[in-house]
């Protein structure tokens, strides 16, 4: 057996485990959650709470597993297997978008009351910083939480939010002073079950379609002051940190469902037949997908790069946002392509190629689109 130049044993066990689980309890099930638009989120994430997959590195004085990041990204590898692209976003949703600030910044009470229901599977978590008018420009939102004594009032709305119609709690970005600048935001834990909390709709979206994307809206919306994560002012520094998380998330898992797309295609490739011979046969087509598997190993290279970087404690953000951008761009360009190989039937529904098409878009525009990653960049190497 060939010796893993990265994961332990103790790393496998964990990464056979969620497979196990995957191919046992989600993919089955998944042209069901996909054609209903929504999968049930309480009842999976509570069969994943109880084996510890949605507390990877979180303390375990909140329910977590205490893991390293190697753990982590094993995981993250695993999300990649399961069949579309919706499933994956919201479990990633808990894990790594809606609760890394709370664990970060978050009280004593916030990481007992909200995280550790969370890692346990006994709530579910969303995250919701985008508005109709403010998406990639964070700070253009308009979102406000007002503080009235031991309460904050929230008023406006937000859109995209993923698990939005079924969360228990959001992790949410609002403005607290009209003043200019970065340090005008607080990020706060809002419970859906209270008075002025609105789903004004679920979403149809073109892919990632057994997610549950909604638009909510706040009405004179009160919520406890000790609801604030960390300090009034500093939310918006808060999200910056937490986008990171939810950023490095997204690379396992696409290198992981572009190999799985490129693997289905060369299936349909050895058995399609035209003008008498097997389409791999076609010197253009292999070179093709040489070219992106070569793409897809470089994306990884640099994702274990990360983590090493992360390990150490370094800042990875301008990794991480080159990350992104090359996760963005191979996404079009392979999930489009391959498609092109299956020809006409790659523009049936009934194919596995035309999902992962569809939900493969969103990888450059979610999270930061891959225009506000090469800004990033840019502005990290001086220019």
């Amino acid at each position: 057996m060939a010796k893993d130049l990265y994961f332990t044993k103790e790393h496998n066990q964990v990464r056979k485990a969620f497979r196990d689980f995957i191919k046992k309890e989600i993919n089955p099930n998944i042209d069901e959650w996909e054609e209903q638009g929504i999968a049930p989120l309480h009842d999976l994430f509570k069969k994943m709470g109880d084996l510890g997959f949605l507390g990877i590195r979180y303390d375990p004085k909140w329910g977590g597993e205490g893991l390293d990041y190697w753990y982590e990204l094993a995981y993250l590898e695993e999300l990649g297997n399961i069949d579309c692209g919706g499933l994956p976003m919201a479990i990633a949703v808990q894990s790594n978008m809606a609760t890394p600030a709370i664990d970060q910044f978050g009280s004593d009470y916030l990481k007992e009351t909200y995280l550790k229901p969370a890692i346990l599977g006994d709530m579910v978590a969303s995250i919701a910083v985008t508005e109709p008018d403010a998406g990639s420009d964070v700070a253009a939102l308009k979102t406000t939480a007002k503080r009235e004594g031991d309460y904050y009032v929230i008023n406006g709305s937000k859109t995209f939010i993923t698990n939005g119609t079924q969360a228990d709690f959001l992790t949410l970005l609002a403005r607290t002073s009209d003043e200019p600048g970065y340090h005008s935001f607080g990020l706060f834990i809002v419970p859906t079950n209270l008075p002025g909390f609105v789903v004004s709709k679920k979403l149809d979206k073109l892919g990632m379609r057994s997610s549950d994307t909604a638009e909510l809206f706040f009405d004179n919306l009160k919520i406890p002051a000790k609801n604030i994560i960390g300090e009034e002012g500093e939310g918006f520094i808060y999200q910056m940190q937490q986008f990171q998380h939810e950023r490095f998330a997204c690379l396992p898992m696409t290198y992981v469902s572009l190999k799985n797309t490129i693997n289905m295609t060369l299936d349909h490739l050895r058995t399609r037949i035209v003008f008498g011979k097997p389409l791999i046969a076609k010197q253009v087509l292999r070179h093709r997908i040489s070219q992106w598997l070569t793409e897809i190993e470089a994306l990884k290279s640099l994702t274990y790069h990360i983590v090493r970087m992360k390990s150490e404690g370094m800042d990875a953000t301008k990794e991480i946002s080159m990350g992104k951008l090359l996760a963005g761009q191979l996404s079009n360009k392979v999930t489009g392509g391959c498609l092109q190989m299956y020809g006409g039937l790659g523009f049936t529904n009934e194919m596995r190629i035309s999902r992962a098409f569809r939900d493969s878009r969103l990888t450059a525009i979610g999270g930061g689109a891959n225009e506000v990653m090469c800004d990033i960049i840019a502005k990290m190497e001086g220019m």
